[in-house]
Protein backbone atom coordinates (compact mmCIF):
# COMPACT_ATOMS: atom_id res chain seq x y z
CA UNK A 1 0.00 0.00 0.00
CA UNK A 2 1.57 3.22 -0.91
CA UNK A 3 0.82 6.65 0.41
CA UNK A 4 -0.57 8.85 -2.37
CA UNK A 5 0.77 11.82 -0.52
CA UNK A 6 2.48 13.08 2.52
CA UNK A 7 2.50 15.80 4.52
CA UNK A 8 5.95 17.58 4.19
CA UNK A 9 6.77 21.10 5.87
CA UNK A 10 9.71 23.32 5.68
CA UNK A 11 11.25 24.89 8.86
CA UNK A 12 11.76 28.55 9.43
CA UNK A 13 14.84 30.23 7.63
CA UNK A 14 18.27 28.86 9.47
CA UNK A 15 16.05 25.92 11.06
CA UNK A 16 13.17 28.44 12.81
CA UNK A 17 14.33 31.31 15.26
CA UNK A 18 11.47 31.38 17.63
CA UNK A 19 9.22 34.58 18.19
CA UNK A 20 8.78 34.89 21.95
CA UNK A 21 4.88 35.55 21.13
CA UNK A 22 1.90 34.74 23.71
CA UNK A 23 0.22 31.20 23.36
CA UNK A 24 -1.88 30.73 20.03
CA UNK A 25 -5.16 28.81 19.85
CA UNK A 26 -4.71 24.91 19.12
CA UNK A 27 -4.71 23.65 15.62
CA UNK A 28 -7.65 22.42 14.32
CA UNK A 29 -8.70 18.92 13.66
CA UNK A 30 -7.24 17.24 10.37
CA UNK A 31 -9.58 16.81 7.74
CA UNK A 32 -11.10 13.38 7.02
CA UNK A 33 -9.19 10.85 4.79
CA UNK A 34 -10.38 11.06 1.34
CA UNK A 35 -12.80 8.71 0.38
CA UNK A 36 -11.29 5.13 -0.79
CA UNK A 37 -7.93 6.28 1.45
CA UNK A 38 -7.29 4.01 4.44
CA UNK A 39 -6.73 6.13 7.52
CA UNK A 40 -2.28 6.31 8.27
CA UNK A 41 -2.12 3.31 11.12
CA UNK A 42 -4.41 0.95 8.16
CA UNK A 43 -1.59 1.65 5.49
CA UNK A 44 0.60 -1.80 4.88
CA UNK A 45 -2.69 -3.49 6.04
CA UNK A 46 -3.29 -6.58 3.38
CA UNK A 47 -6.54 -8.19 2.80
CA UNK A 48 -4.99 -11.63 2.93
CA UNK A 49 -2.67 -10.37 6.52
CA UNK A 50 -3.31 -10.07 9.92
CA UNK A 51 -6.57 -10.37 11.65
CA UNK A 52 -8.86 -7.39 10.17
CA UNK A 53 -10.81 -6.38 13.35
CA UNK A 54 -7.52 -5.38 14.70
CA UNK A 55 -7.91 -1.14 15.17
CA UNK A 56 -5.94 1.15 17.91
CA UNK A 57 -7.13 1.19 21.17
CA UNK A 58 -9.40 4.35 22.07
CA UNK A 59 -7.77 7.11 24.44
CA UNK A 60 -9.86 7.80 27.36
CA UNK A 61 -11.18 11.63 27.87
CA UNK A 62 -12.13 11.43 32.00
CA UNK A 63 -10.01 9.80 34.19
CA UNK A 64 -11.11 6.36 36.08
CA UNK A 65 -12.66 6.83 39.54
CA UNK A 66 -10.61 5.65 42.37
CA UNK A 67 -12.79 2.57 42.98
CA UNK A 68 -12.28 1.88 39.67
CA UNK A 69 -8.33 1.96 39.68
CA UNK A 70 -7.35 -1.71 40.66
CA UNK A 71 -4.26 -1.03 42.33
CA UNK A 72 -4.88 -4.83 44.71
CA UNK A 73 -4.13 -6.07 40.43
CA UNK A 74 -0.80 -5.10 40.35
CA UNK A 75 2.18 -7.09 41.22
CA UNK A 76 5.72 -6.26 42.00
CA UNK A 77 8.91 -8.13 43.31
CA UNK A 78 9.07 -9.34 46.99
CA UNK A 79 9.92 -6.11 49.32
CA UNK A 80 8.40 -3.84 46.84
CA UNK A 81 4.94 -1.85 47.36
CA UNK A 82 2.55 -0.16 44.88
CA UNK A 83 0.20 2.27 45.80
CA UNK A 84 -1.79 4.80 44.36
CA UNK A 85 -0.14 8.08 44.50
CA UNK A 86 -2.21 10.79 42.45
CA UNK A 87 -5.26 10.45 40.84
CA UNK A 88 -7.96 12.85 38.81
CA UNK A 89 -5.60 13.29 35.46
CA UNK A 90 -7.30 12.10 32.26
CA UNK A 91 -5.02 10.48 29.72
CA UNK A 92 -1.90 11.40 32.46
CA UNK A 93 1.33 10.47 29.97
CA UNK A 94 4.54 11.81 30.35
CA UNK A 95 6.39 13.53 33.79
CA UNK A 96 9.19 15.59 34.68
CA UNK A 97 9.94 16.49 38.13
CA UNK A 98 11.24 19.93 39.27
CA UNK A 99 13.88 20.34 42.35
CA UNK A 100 11.45 21.35 45.15
CA UNK A 101 9.53 18.39 44.02
CA UNK A 102 6.97 19.42 42.02
CA UNK A 103 5.76 16.53 39.04
CA UNK A 104 4.40 17.98 36.01
CA UNK A 105 2.36 15.54 33.72
CA UNK A 106 1.57 15.80 29.91
CA UNK A 107 -1.72 14.66 28.23
CA UNK A 108 -2.35 13.86 24.54
CA UNK A 109 -6.34 13.94 23.58
CA UNK A 110 -7.21 15.83 26.76
CA UNK A 111 -4.67 18.55 25.98
CA UNK A 112 -4.10 19.52 29.34
CA UNK A 113 -0.94 19.96 31.75
CA UNK A 114 -0.92 18.94 35.67
CA UNK A 115 1.35 19.45 38.34
CA UNK A 116 0.93 17.72 41.23
CA UNK A 117 1.89 19.39 44.69
CA UNK A 118 2.92 17.30 47.74
CA UNK A 119 2.84 18.88 51.53
CA UNK A 120 2.79 16.68 54.41
CA UNK A 121 2.35 13.28 52.80
CA UNK A 122 -0.49 14.59 50.92
CA UNK A 123 -1.11 15.41 47.08
CA UNK A 124 -2.79 18.04 45.49
CA UNK A 125 -3.38 17.83 41.84
CA UNK A 126 -3.80 21.19 39.84
CA UNK A 127 -4.30 21.87 36.04
CA UNK A 128 -2.25 24.33 34.73
CA UNK A 129 -3.03 24.37 31.13
CA UNK A 130 -6.21 23.17 29.57
CA UNK A 131 -6.93 23.36 25.47
CA UNK A 132 -3.86 22.54 24.37
CA UNK A 133 -2.70 20.79 21.20
CA UNK A 134 -1.69 17.47 22.44
CA UNK A 135 0.87 18.48 25.49
CA UNK A 136 2.56 15.30 25.69
CA UNK A 137 6.13 16.43 26.41
CA UNK A 138 6.78 18.23 29.44
CA UNK A 139 10.43 19.03 30.96
CA UNK A 140 11.35 21.44 33.66
CA UNK A 141 14.71 23.86 33.14
CA UNK A 142 15.65 26.91 35.47
CA UNK A 143 12.24 27.41 37.33
CA UNK A 144 10.28 27.46 33.40
CA UNK A 145 8.10 24.50 32.62
CA UNK A 146 8.63 23.29 28.18
CA UNK A 147 6.11 21.85 26.88
CA UNK A 148 6.04 19.76 23.50
CA UNK A 149 2.80 20.38 21.66
CA UNK A 150 1.78 18.59 18.24
CA UNK A 151 3.91 21.34 16.54
CA UNK A 152 5.40 23.87 18.28
CA UNK A 153 7.15 24.03 21.95
CA UNK A 154 6.21 26.37 24.70
CA UNK A 155 7.29 27.84 27.61
CA UNK A 156 5.53 28.55 31.80
CA UNK A 157 7.91 30.61 33.34
CA UNK A 158 8.23 30.79 37.21
CA UNK A 159 5.28 28.67 36.81
CA UNK A 160 6.13 27.01 40.34
CA UNK A 161 5.32 30.64 42.38
CA UNK A 162 2.24 30.61 39.76
CA UNK A 163 0.47 27.33 39.94
CA UNK A 164 -2.98 28.38 40.28
CA UNK A 165 -2.64 31.65 38.24
CA UNK A 166 0.37 30.40 35.40
CA UNK A 167 0.84 32.57 32.90
CA UNK A 168 0.40 32.42 29.55
CA UNK A 169 3.02 30.86 27.63
CA UNK A 170 6.18 31.94 25.80
CA UNK A 171 5.93 30.07 22.16
CA UNK A 172 9.76 29.21 21.95
CA UNK A 173 9.60 27.33 18.64
CA UNK A 174 6.67 26.98 16.78
CA UNK A 175 7.79 25.01 12.88
CA UNK A 176 7.18 21.62 13.67
CA UNK A 177 5.24 19.55 11.72
CA UNK A 178 1.08 19.72 11.75
CA UNK A 179 0.50 15.61 11.07
CA UNK A 180 -1.33 14.12 13.77
CA UNK A 181 0.23 10.10 13.11
CA UNK A 182 2.88 9.52 15.59
CA UNK A 183 3.17 13.91 16.43
CA UNK A 184 2.71 13.93 19.82
CA UNK A 185 6.42 14.97 21.57
CA UNK A 186 8.47 13.82 24.46
CA UNK A 187 11.24 16.22 25.84
CA UNK A 188 14.29 15.41 27.87
CA UNK A 189 16.79 18.09 28.59
CA UNK A 190 20.49 17.36 28.16
CA UNK A 191 22.65 16.57 30.97
CA UNK A 192 24.69 19.76 29.82
CA UNK A 193 21.34 21.75 30.24
CA UNK A 194 21.95 23.33 26.42
CA UNK A 195 19.28 21.50 24.74
CA UNK A 196 15.77 19.65 24.59
CA UNK A 197 15.79 16.70 22.86
CA UNK A 198 12.40 15.28 21.14
CA UNK A 199 11.13 12.98 18.26
CA UNK A 200 9.10 13.85 14.95
CA UNK A 201 7.32 10.81 14.38
CA UNK A 202 6.95 9.25 11.01
CA UNK A 203 3.20 10.59 9.39
CA UNK A 204 2.16 7.15 8.86
CA UNK A 205 2.63 3.38 9.63
CA UNK A 206 4.96 2.46 7.00
CA UNK A 207 6.10 5.20 4.21
CA UNK A 208 8.97 6.95 2.83
CA UNK A 209 9.07 9.81 5.14
CA UNK A 210 10.12 13.18 4.39
CA UNK A 211 13.56 14.12 5.31
CA UNK A 212 12.15 15.64 9.03
CA UNK A 213 10.27 13.17 10.06
CA UNK A 214 11.20 9.54 11.64
CA UNK A 215 14.30 11.59 13.58
CA UNK A 216 15.25 12.17 16.85
CA UNK A 217 15.96 16.50 17.18
CA UNK A 218 17.18 19.11 19.83
CA UNK A 219 16.25 22.61 20.33
CA UNK A 220 19.30 24.69 21.26
CA UNK A 221 17.81 26.74 24.31
CA UNK A 222 19.99 29.69 23.87
CA UNK A 223 19.81 30.09 19.81
CA UNK A 224 16.46 28.82 19.65
CA UNK A 225 17.67 26.70 16.25
CA UNK A 226 17.17 22.82 16.05
CA UNK A 227 18.79 20.03 14.40
CA UNK A 228 18.98 16.53 13.85
CA UNK A 229 20.78 13.85 15.58
CA UNK A 230 19.49 10.90 14.61
CA UNK A 231 17.16 9.34 11.47
CA UNK A 232 15.31 6.14 10.69
CA UNK A 233 13.81 6.23 13.97
CA UNK A 234 9.59 5.26 13.60
CA UNK A 235 8.45 6.87 17.15
CA UNK A 236 9.94 7.16 19.75
CA UNK A 237 8.22 7.91 22.84
CA UNK A 238 10.68 8.15 25.59
CA UNK A 239 14.40 9.04 26.34
CA UNK A 240 16.60 9.28 28.75
CA UNK A 241 20.74 9.97 29.02
CA UNK A 242 22.94 7.33 30.88
CA UNK A 243 24.36 8.32 34.17
CA UNK A 244 28.18 8.79 33.40
CA UNK A 245 28.35 8.00 29.66
CA UNK A 246 25.61 10.91 29.12
CA UNK A 247 24.42 8.89 26.07
CA UNK A 248 20.77 9.14 24.67
CA UNK A 249 18.97 5.79 25.10
CA UNK A 250 15.06 5.52 23.51
CA UNK A 251 12.09 3.76 22.83
CA UNK A 252 11.14 3.29 19.51
CA UNK A 253 7.59 1.11 17.90
CA UNK A 254 8.19 -0.56 15.22
CA UNK A 255 5.60 -0.68 12.17
CA UNK A 256 2.44 -2.39 12.12
CA UNK A 257 0.45 -5.34 10.05
CA UNK A 258 3.93 -6.62 8.79
CA UNK A 259 2.79 -9.64 11.33
CA UNK A 260 1.47 -10.48 14.83
CA UNK A 261 5.35 -11.15 16.27
CA UNK A 262 6.68 -8.98 13.91
CA UNK A 263 8.50 -6.65 14.30
CA UNK A 264 10.10 -6.01 17.70
CA UNK A 265 9.67 -2.38 19.32
CA UNK A 266 13.41 -1.73 20.25
CA UNK A 267 15.41 -0.04 22.87
CA UNK A 268 18.13 2.31 20.71
CA UNK A 269 21.57 4.23 21.94
CA UNK A 270 22.98 7.42 20.54
CA UNK A 271 26.60 6.35 20.40
CA UNK A 272 27.21 9.19 18.27
CA UNK A 273 25.87 12.31 18.61
CA UNK A 274 25.18 13.15 15.15
CA UNK A 275 24.54 10.66 11.88
CA UNK A 276 22.70 7.18 12.96
CA UNK A 277 20.31 6.00 10.86
CA UNK A 278 17.98 3.30 12.51
CA UNK A 279 16.86 1.63 9.43
CA UNK A 280 13.43 2.67 8.98
CA UNK A 281 11.53 2.59 7.18
CA UNK A 282 13.95 -0.18 5.05
CA UNK A 283 15.05 -2.33 7.94
CA UNK A 284 13.62 -3.22 11.36
CA UNK A 285 14.45 -3.93 14.52
CA UNK A 286 18.31 -4.06 13.01
CA UNK A 287 17.70 -7.48 11.40
CA UNK A 288 14.46 -7.26 9.23
CA UNK A 289 14.16 -5.95 6.20
CA UNK A 290 10.70 -4.28 5.70
CA UNK A 291 8.33 -6.67 3.13
CA UNK A 292 7.88 -3.53 0.22
CA UNK A 293 10.48 -0.94 1.20
CA UNK A 294 13.24 -3.18 2.53
CA UNK A 295 13.95 -4.47 -0.98
CA UNK A 296 17.29 -4.32 -2.66
CA UNK A 297 18.30 -2.98 0.81
CA UNK A 298 20.82 -4.36 3.39
CA UNK A 299 20.23 -4.34 7.08
CA UNK A 300 23.92 -3.85 7.68
CA UNK A 301 23.58 -0.40 5.76
CA UNK A 302 21.69 0.52 9.32
CA UNK A 303 22.47 1.49 13.16
CA UNK A 304 21.16 -1.69 15.40
CA UNK A 305 18.86 -1.06 18.28
CA UNK A 306 20.50 -2.32 21.81
CA UNK A 307 17.61 -4.34 22.71
CA UNK A 308 14.83 -6.35 21.03
CA UNK A 309 11.44 -5.32 23.31
CA UNK A 310 8.81 -7.45 21.59
CA UNK A 311 6.50 -7.24 18.82
CA UNK A 312 3.83 -4.36 19.62
CA UNK A 313 4.12 -3.78 23.16
CA UNK A 314 4.16 -0.13 22.49
CA UNK A 315 7.33 1.32 24.61
CA UNK A 316 6.92 4.71 25.93
CA UNK A 317 8.52 6.64 28.83
CA UNK A 318 12.34 5.33 29.82
CA UNK A 319 14.36 6.08 33.02
CA UNK A 320 17.81 4.96 34.09
CA UNK A 321 17.26 4.33 38.22
CA UNK A 322 19.44 6.78 39.79
CA UNK A 323 17.63 6.48 43.69
CA UNK A 324 19.44 4.67 46.09
CA UNK A 325 15.92 3.53 47.77
CA UNK A 326 16.12 0.31 45.56
CA UNK A 327 18.26 -2.47 45.93
CA UNK A 328 22.34 -2.06 44.66
CA UNK A 329 21.53 -4.32 41.58
CA UNK A 330 18.65 -2.06 40.69
CA UNK A 331 21.19 1.13 40.72
CA UNK A 332 21.95 1.92 36.74
CA UNK A 333 18.95 -0.31 35.16
CA UNK A 334 16.56 0.98 33.04
CA UNK A 335 12.39 0.84 33.48
CA UNK A 336 10.62 0.82 30.21
CA UNK A 337 6.77 1.41 30.30
CA UNK A 338 5.12 -0.43 27.56
CA UNK A 339 1.73 1.24 26.84
CA UNK A 340 0.59 -2.34 25.33
CA UNK A 341 -0.36 -3.28 21.99
CA UNK A 342 -3.58 -3.13 19.68
CA UNK A 343 -2.37 -4.40 16.84
CA UNK A 344 -1.75 -8.02 17.81
CA UNK A 345 -4.73 -10.71 18.38
CA UNK A 346 -3.03 -11.69 22.04
CA UNK A 347 -2.28 -8.46 23.33
CA UNK A 348 1.24 -7.46 25.00
CA UNK A 349 2.85 -5.31 26.75
CA UNK A 350 1.01 -3.65 29.60
CA UNK A 351 3.38 -3.61 32.01
CA UNK A 352 7.10 -1.71 33.26
CA UNK A 353 9.92 -3.93 32.31
CA UNK A 354 13.37 -3.93 34.07
CA UNK A 355 16.28 -3.82 31.67
CA UNK A 356 19.81 -5.11 33.27
CA UNK A 357 22.87 -3.38 31.58
CA UNK A 358 26.60 -5.56 32.14
CA UNK A 359 29.93 -3.73 32.93
CA UNK A 360 30.25 -2.70 29.54
CA UNK A 361 26.67 -1.10 29.07
CA UNK A 362 25.44 -4.06 27.31
CA UNK A 363 21.41 -5.44 27.89
CA UNK A 364 21.86 -8.60 29.04
CA UNK A 365 18.25 -9.10 30.97
CA UNK A 366 14.83 -8.15 30.27
CA UNK A 367 11.77 -8.63 32.64
CA UNK A 368 8.90 -7.70 34.10
CA UNK A 369 8.72 -5.23 37.00
CA UNK A 370 5.21 -4.20 37.39
CA UNK A 371 2.36 -6.22 36.13
CA UNK A 372 -1.48 -6.62 36.41
CA UNK A 373 -2.85 -3.86 34.20
CA UNK A 374 -3.52 -6.71 31.69
CA UNK A 375 -5.91 -8.81 33.20
CA UNK A 376 -6.60 -11.96 30.42
CA UNK A 377 -7.42 -10.47 27.64
CA UNK A 378 -9.29 -7.13 29.06
CA UNK A 379 -6.54 -3.88 30.27
CA UNK A 380 -7.87 -1.62 32.52
CA UNK A 381 -4.79 0.91 33.18
CA UNK A 382 -1.80 1.82 30.53
CA UNK A 383 1.61 2.69 32.12
CA UNK A 384 2.78 5.56 29.56
CA UNK A 385 5.99 7.12 31.95
CA UNK A 386 8.30 6.23 34.18
CA UNK A 387 9.80 9.16 37.01
CA UNK A 388 12.71 8.63 39.57
CA UNK A 389 11.68 10.68 42.25
CA UNK A 390 13.97 12.47 45.08
CA UNK A 391 13.22 10.20 47.72
CA UNK A 392 14.42 6.87 44.99
CA UNK A 393 10.87 5.51 44.69
CA UNK A 394 9.81 5.25 41.09
CA UNK A 395 6.43 7.14 39.38
CA UNK A 396 4.30 5.74 37.05
CA UNK A 397 1.72 7.30 34.93
CA UNK A 398 -1.31 5.48 33.49
CA UNK A 399 -2.67 7.05 30.35
CA UNK A 400 -5.83 4.91 30.87
CA UNK A 401 -7.06 5.13 34.06
CA UNK A 402 -5.35 9.32 34.87
CA UNK A 403 -3.36 8.02 38.07
CA UNK A 404 -0.58 7.74 39.12
CA UNK A 405 1.45 5.11 41.12
CA UNK A 406 4.18 5.20 43.21
CA UNK A 407 7.04 2.04 43.70
CA UNK A 408 8.64 1.84 46.98
CA UNK A 409 11.10 -0.92 48.84
CA UNK A 410 11.64 -1.21 52.35
CA UNK A 411 14.39 -3.47 53.72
Amino acid sequence: MKLKQIHSFMFAAGLGIATLASAQAPAPAPAPAAAGVPPTWAQGRTADGMNPALVPNPSPLVAKPVNEILIDKLKVPPGFKIELWASGMPNARSMTESPSGTIFVGTRFPGNVYAVVSKDGKREVKTIAKGLHRPNGVAFVNGSLYVAELSRIIRYDNIEQNLDNPPAPVVVFDALPKDEPHGWKYLKLSPDGKYLYFQIGTPANIVVPPSTHATIMRLNLKTNTIETVATGVRNSVGMDFQPGTNELWFTNMGRDWAGEDLPNDTLNRLVRPKGMNFGYPHCHQGDWLDPEFGKGRSCDEFDKPEMKLGAHVSPLGLRFYTGKQFPAEYKGNIFIAEYGSWNRTKRAGYQVVRVVLDAKNKPVKLEPFVTGWLQGEEYWGRPADVQVIKDGSLLISDGEAGAIYRVSYSK
